[in-house]
């Protein structure tokens, strides 16, 4: 997992090919007027989901992990912590996976805390099983999905 700016962002853009489509997308829209749901950036190879709502309180959801995409978490609005663990040390070899989502949840818990300000950028990797939503009061975000 990577956290960041938005600006940061561009250190990073050599790490996948999509990356920049990704990062072109969120420096050239009007992200504040995306209305929450799907969005297409490029396809079934880049897309983007908003989200609004309320956080999910102090505790602790199951962790899940993606094996398709990547995501790229933007916040626009509230704070948010995200809990995360390495997949590796994850006991998840008999989970069901739901392949048409591209998702799956873990029993375990985060071993790391990440707070996640208006602004800030969290690149979630398919070998990081993560925790969204955590925290008090109203929360808007952007996903980005990045085919891997």
């Amino acid at each position: 997992m990577i956290v960041d700016s938005l600006k940061g962002f561009e250190r990073y853009l050599s790490f996948h090919p999509r990356f920049t489509k990704a990062y072109e997308f969120l420096i050239k829209n009007d992200l504040a007027s995306l209305e929450p749901g799907k969005h297409s950036i490029m396809g079934k190879e880049i897309y983007c989901s908003v989200w609004e709502g309320e956080g999910k309180g102090m505790d602790i959801p199951k962790l899940e992990v993606h094996d398709s995409y990547i995501d790229i978490h933007y916040l626009l609005e509230g704070n948010e912590v995200i809990g995360h663990r390495d997949r590796s040390r994850c006991a998840g070899d008999n989970m069901p996976y739901d392949n048409e989502n591209d998702i799956a949840f873990l029993e375990e818990v985060p071993e790391n805390f990440i707070n996640l300000s208006p602004g800030n950028v969290a690149i979630i990797f398919p070998h990081d099983a993560h925790a969204p939503l955590i925290g008090e009061g109203f929360i808007r975000k952007i996903v980005i999905k990045v085919l891997v």
